[in-house]
């Protein structure tokens, strides 16, 4: 917590591209169920929340472990919250507890150590209805040191196999410049 809080402070958030990832909107753009409950892990600025609410959205969640991220969309989200369509949690990812029909990946996977992996496919999981869904972007590349930790499609199979009966990944075909060819899209719906 510590450690992401002072990044925050510190304006250390390389990760923000300043706008949604185009990847999480076209994601955004598959998902008919305008009532779905849908979670943002490790929110951030929260650019693909705007996006959740332009698109008419009402029952999203935030979910950050540092709370300068959160005051922020506080602030931005305002009028959302008032409306009961947005919700803010502060928390650790791993100690959080509901139940949702959509989980969003983008930047949360690759910011936690990767021994926590197969915790973060067992505890999401866990977190999704039955058939919910987790879906959004991971990288399949390597980076030295971290965060961002890197990885590959085979190392991922086998964390999510287990509590996914469909782990489908494919070329992400929406990624900014600085990513283009070192990302894929996620779609992975529960046992």
């Amino acid at each position: 917590m510590e450690y992401w809080e002072q990044r925050w402070q510190n304006n250390q958030t390389g990760w923000d591209i300043g706008e949604p990832s185009p990847p999480l909107m076209y994601c955004i753009n598959q998902i008919k169920d305008k009532q779905a409950k849908i979670l943002l892990p490790g929110c951030g600025n929260a650019h693909e929340a705007a996006y959740l609410m332009q698109q008419g959205f009402n029952h999203v969640v935030l979910l950050d472990i540092a709370a300068s991220a959160l005051l922020m969309a506080q602030h931005k989200f305002k009028r959302e919250i008032e409306e009961g369509r947005l919700t803010l949690i502060h928390d650790d990812f791993f100690h959080h507890h509901d139940s949702y029909d959509i989980i969003l990946e983008q930047t949360f996977f690759c910011a936690i150590n990767p021994d926590l992996r197969r915790l973060y496919a067992s505890h999401t999981s866990n977190l999704l209805k039955p058939d919910g869904v987790l879906a959004g972007v991971m990288f399949n590349c390597e980076f030295n040191g971290g965060p961002p930790f890197g990885g590959n499609i085979q190392e991922y199979y086998g964390y999510f196999q287990p509590y996914f009966k469909v782990v489908h990944f494919e070329p992400c075909l929406h990624s900014i410049a600085p990513r283009a060819g070192r990302e894929v899209l996620i779609n992975m719906v529960k046992n």
